[in-house]
């Protein structure tokens, strides 16, 4: 393999955008796909775990999520799960859950990747998968999203991707070609990221956090700056001026947008960033702490503390689960 030229490098860093890199911080993996016949009536509970996504390929459904609230969902539409809260999935009358993961136990097999339940009556069908964000880093990342997001097919977001890729995923999920299992949890991550992209261009910058700044096209830049210098000292008003906003008005309209004021926001994403450093082998804090713009180790150890709850020193053998 050639190394790139500086020149492609600066070609390649200048096209990288602000989702790929924050969704970069988040390793996924795929754990399973398969397909799931249902008839009316029928009810499906899915516990706390895994996030789940679910394409609609034929008939209708009612997902419930864990504060009770009900979404309709229709054929071709997509539904992504992605904080593993628990949810309910049913015919929208049937009061009776069935356990999925009990159903699960019970039916799928490495041959026979098939969920079916259900009274025999009105059909549907779907194609499903269940995967983790592994984001021991990054946990806002995730915690910000919504526990439903809905890709309806009338928005016209889907444009036939979903369906292909469910396919192509059952398809190596069922013939087990070599290299099956990296190839699904590849086009899951091609799944999950379509998904979260869909999702930002139907909320135009809506109650979406982070991801739906990205759709506004001032804070947008002040983010991209944030990410492009992140050990620099920005200030509102640095931030403010490549918005092209007033001090107060970018202010407001970050914090709105993001849901974090914004040098709160600088100094979460600096923080994520010393964490990845503190656990390279042969990391120093001292010298981390420069790195990253704090002017002594002791500030930088109580901020590190703050955000992730163990000290920089820890962060090679702790993780964020361990709390």
């Amino acid at each position: 393999m050639h190394a790139p030229s500086s020149k492609n490098a600066i070609m390649l860093a200048s096209r990288v955008d602000l989702l790929s890199q924050i969704l970069a911080m988040v390793s996924l993996h795929g754990e399973i796909v398969f397909t799931v016949e249902l008839s009316q009536p029928w009810a499906l509970r899915f516990h706390p775990g895994a996030a789940y996504f679910f394409i609609v390929l034929e008939g209708s459904l009612t997902v419930v999520n864990d504060k009770g609230h009900a979404l309709q969902v229709a054929t071709g539409d997509l539904i992504m799960l992605p904080r593993g809260l628990g949810h309910g999935l049913s015919d929208g009358e049937c009061a009776t859950e069935a356990d999925l993961a009990a159903l699960m136990a019970a039916q799928v097999t490495a041959e026979k990747l098939n969920v079916s339940h259900g009274g025999g009556g009105q059909q549907t069908k779907l194609i499903a998968g269940a995967f983790r964000f592994e984001s021991a880093s990054v946990p806002w990342l995730v915690s910000a999203l919504p526990s439903v997001i809905h890709i309806p097919k009338a928005s016209g977001e889907t444009a036939g991707w979903a369906e292909g890729l469910g396919y192509f995923m059952m398809k190596e999920a069922q013939e087990v070609y070599p290299g099956a299992s990296i190839m699904i949890s590849r086009l899951i991550d091609v799944l999950v990221i379509s998904i979260l992209r869909s999702w930002v261009r139907i909320e135009r910058g809506g109650n979406v956090g982070w991801l739906g700044a990205l759709g506004d096209a001032r804070i947008s830049r002040s983010l991209k700056a944030i990410h492009d210098e992140p050990y620099r000292r920005w200030t509102v008003l640095d931030l403010a001026r490549v918005a092209g906003l007033s001090r107060s008005g970018f202010a407001a309209r970050f914090t709105a947008l993001v849901k974090e004021a914004p040098l709160s926001y600088h100094s979460r994403w600096r923080l994520t960033l010393a964490l990845g450093l503190m656990r390279q082998p042969d990391a120093k804090v001292g010298s981390v702490a420069r790195q990253v713009g704090y002017d002594s180790e002791a500030a930088f150890s109580r901020a590190f503390k703050a955000q992730f709850g163990f000290a920089p020193m820890n962060a090679k053998s702790t993780t964020l689960q361990d709390r």
